[in-house]
């Protein structure tokens, strides 16, 4: 696997010019093949490309500020960028001597891909935990101190710090996203579907990219844009599934002797399936959800086995959100530990009373962060 995944240095010679030969017409040229087998290396996520060859007008029809109903038009450059990138199969392939081999294998019990499934479910609802807690406590902040200048009659004073506080956060959540890590922007769900299909996407499952990605989602929601933390849940709990299953990482450069056996393009799919649905069941309370967002909006390939994997993850990551959850608000212990309580996930909230005295009888409050 190593071999595979460390850049090969040696050229191939193309076949040289024959008159006989079916390719006569390509000449001789030095090919190079690349880390991901492709025979010229990809652009990095981390650089942003013009092509050179861009002659269209800033109105043009078809170019970079089009709605989603235009087609693109692609340059030769980008063509060419665009002819660098390769798939790779989702399943091993089929021969009769790989049968053969698969029939001589000892049935197992598959005890290791549950707990793995666990721990996956568990990672990715602690981070939902931590998410939530980070963006109450940048929330809280803000408003606390917004209340007591308002209280004093500094309305003006008030206006100036909740501006400026959330503008603080919104650059730095804009920031380390524009210069440390441009492939955490976004809710990554499009690069997430890609990558199940087949598509190798440089860096979307990375460290430094969950890590950005985590602070960036704190900050920006925290600080009160109008987003919310479901899409980058999803993108996380997939860097979980990504990352823990296979017990190594290239960028802190170790190896761990676990679960060597999931170290391959399949198991690893279906580990990021899981932490995708993962994410939805911690973002929204609802396991069910979860395993119906991996089945129909990003998996392309489905087994039975695999529902009740993936259905057992996101129940455990549904419990350690909702767990935690229960006692702590902003990272203050409330008590009640392990007492669920149900307006944690209630977006609209319809109350009534009956009270004549009172004008409004009914009050509608939306509130995210209850």
């Amino acid at each position: 696997m190593d071999q595979q995944n460390d850049q090969i240095n040696d050229t191939v010679d193309a076949p040289q010019a024959d008159n006989d030969h079916p390719l006569r017409h390509r000449p001789a040229v030095k090919k190079r093949l690349a880390k991901y087998g492709a025979t010229f290396e990809p652009p990095r996520d981390d650089a942003i490309i013009y092509p050179d060859d861009d002659s269209h007008s800033f109105f043009a029809k078809g170019r970079d500020f089009e709605s989603a109903y235009v087609n693109h038009k692609y340059t030769d450059k980008e063509k060419e960028i665009l002819g660098t990138y390769e798939s790779l199969d989702y399943l091993p392939s089929q021969s009769l001597v790989y049968r053969h081999w698969l029939k001589r294998q000892p049935r197992r019990l598959d005890w290791d891909r549950w707990i793995m499934m666990g721990l996956i479910g568990f990672t990715v609802g602690f981070i939902g935990f931590l998410l939530h807690q980070i963006i109450d406590v940048i929330a809280e902040a803000k408003w606390d101190k917004a209340r007591d200048l308002i209280k004093a009659g500094e309305l003006v004073i008030a206006w100036l710090w909740v501006t400026g506080y959330s503008l603080l956060f919104l650059l730095a959540s804009s920031g380390m996203v524009v210069f440390l890590r441009p492939s955490a922007g976004g809710s990554g769900i499009p690069e997430l579907i890609g990558f199940l299909n087949g598509t190798v996407v440089r860096h979307i499952f990375n460290i430094k990219t969950m890590i950005v990605k985590f602070f960036s989602c704190c900050f920006a929601v925290g600080c009160g844009m109008p987003i919310g933390p479901e899409g980058p849940m999803i993108h996380l709990g997939s860097l979980v599934g990504a990352g823990m299953s296979q017990f190594k990482s290239d960028t802190l450069r170790f190896r761990l002797p676990f679960f060597e056996r999931f170290r391959n393009s399949e198991d690893r799919r279906n580990f990021i399936s899981a932490g995708a649905a993962a994410g939805v069941a911690s973002a929204f309370g609802a396991p069910v959800g979860g395993l119906l967002f991996s089945m129909e909006e990003v998996s392309s390939f489905w087994n039975m086995k695999l529902s009740w994997q993936i259905f057992f993850c996101s129940m455990v990551s549904t419990f350690t959100t909702d767990l935690f959850n229960s006692a702590f608000k902003a990272f203050k212990y409330q008590g009640d530990f392990g007492l669920f309580k149900t307006d944690k996930y209630i977006l609209f909230q319809v109350w009534f009373n009956s009270n004549p005295m009172i004008d409004h009888s009914c009050t509608i409050i939306c509130d995210f962060y209850q």
